[in-house]
């Protein structure tokens, strides 16, 4: 089969629609169930790859979490601990395969971000994943296989009609590749550039350390990057990202947007959020955006009067700046990678407020000496990557 209809594109009124196979070969995909969109299809090509070259530059099984053609969350198989099995509501599953804890971690980094999302595994899903899955708001997965119990799981999800997606995971695309815009085509080569160890031995700051475990953040944070819109910046700790700030003009505001995104990752696990009692009867999407909530500056819309009772068994404390700004300061470790250079040392300053010690970026801007400056300032370890991973 080379050729799949789709409802239609991008929009309703954009039709006809389809994917095809320009050269006349077999896609490289099988629909086992449901009915993909258009959307669904971009999410689900550019999320293989991303998994795909996680799971080569990690040896780990990798899952990845995309909306609207970039990543909400992206992570590797490694344990859970007792905190994360909470703060991502899988406590109850007992213990999970390392495929299902890469989910849970992808999932689990931006749950409101990740709501309606189309999920990509670098492995044959398993039940475990599968059962994971079948409980959150999804619109599809993709994968190289499914088991027989998994792919029963699966199936029975959004009354029949979830998108299950299988993938050769031998397809190598063609080396140029083609779009048009307007009515006009655009060719260029295939991004076939493999992040590995060599693209980190410039380190250019004072701090020349840059452990084992900082090295496989920094790879993550590079891959999933060349999978996000640009302009974008990934902040990564302990095999999973924590906030990826997607799509936006300065640098300076994906800096601080995907700050805040790992900066409510951690405000997440603390005794304050952790300790917040919900009504039995609440909703998983509703629970995530109360806690959402609670943690920024419109903390009182879930606390007046009349609103807490529908959320809360009992009326939380206010969780204070002063407060957050404690719990905050505990995080650190956190490495981060950006898909272009730092054009200043402003950037630095913000990711040093989310505990980053450890950066990635391709180095080349005429104010370089200005952000090593502040690297140094702070004893953060950076590498000259020289590589750009621009991705639209």
């Amino acid at each position: 089969m080379n050729e799949i209809e789709l409802k239609y594109g991008c929009n309703p009124n954009q039709k006809p629609s389809r994917v095809y196979m320009e050269n006349g070969s077999d896609l490289p995909i099988e629909v086992l169930n449901g009915r993909p969109g258009y959307i669904n299809l971009l999410d689900a090509l550019n999320g293989w790859q991303l998994v795909s070259e996680l799971k080569k530059a990690t040896g780990l099984p990798a899952a990845t979490s995309f909306k609207h053609v970039s990543p909400a969350g992206a992570a590797v198989g490694t344990p859970l601990t007792d905190i994360e099995k909470k703060i991502y509501w899988v406590e109850d599953l007992g213990e999970l395969s390392p495929l299902a804890n890469a989910y849970a971690r992808a999932r689990g980094a931006d749950r409101m971000s990740s709501f309606g999302d189309f999920i990509s595994l670098s492995d044959v899903c398993d039940a475990d994943t599968a059962r994971l899955v079948k409980r959150e708001v999804s619109d599809g997965i993709i994968a190289p296989g499914y088991t027989d119990e998994a792919l029963e799981i699966l199936k029975a999800k959004k009354g029949g009609n979830y998108a299950v997606i299988k993938i050769d995971p031998d397809y190598v695309p063609e080396e140029s590749e083609k779009k048009q815009v307007f009515g006009v085509t655009f060719e260029q080569g295939h991004n076939f550039i493999e992040i590995n160890d060599e693209m980190f031995r410039n380190i250019v700051t004072d701090n020349k350390d840059l452990p084992e475990s900082a090295l496989i953040d920094l790879k993550i944070a590079l891959i999933t990057l060349k999978y996000t819109q640009s302009n974008s910046v990934c902040y990564v700790k302990d095999g999973q990202a924590i906030g990826i700030g997607a799509g936006q003009q300065s640098r300076i505001h994906c800096t601080r947007l995907a700050g805040q995104k790992a900066d409510n990752w951690w405000l997440r696990q603390s005794p304050q959020v952790m300790g917040l009692q919900f009504v039995d009867d609440i909703r998983r999407a509703d629970r995530d955006n109360a806690i959402d909530v609670y943690i920024g500056d419109e903390y009182e819309d879930v606390l007046r009067e009349g609103e807490w009772q529908r959320i809360f068994k009992v009326k939380p404390a206010v969780f204070t700046r002063e407060e957050k700004k404690a719990w905050l300061a505990k995080n650190t470790g956190v490495c981060l990678g950006s898909d272009a250079f730092f054009p200043f040392g402003d950037n630095i300053e913000r990711a040093k407020k989310s505990g980053v010690e450890y950066i990635a970026e391709p180095g080349g801007s005429i104010r370089d000496d200005n952000v090593i400056e502040t690297c140094n300032k702070y004893n953060i370890a950076m590498a000259f990557t020289g590589i750009r991973l621009f991705h639209h």
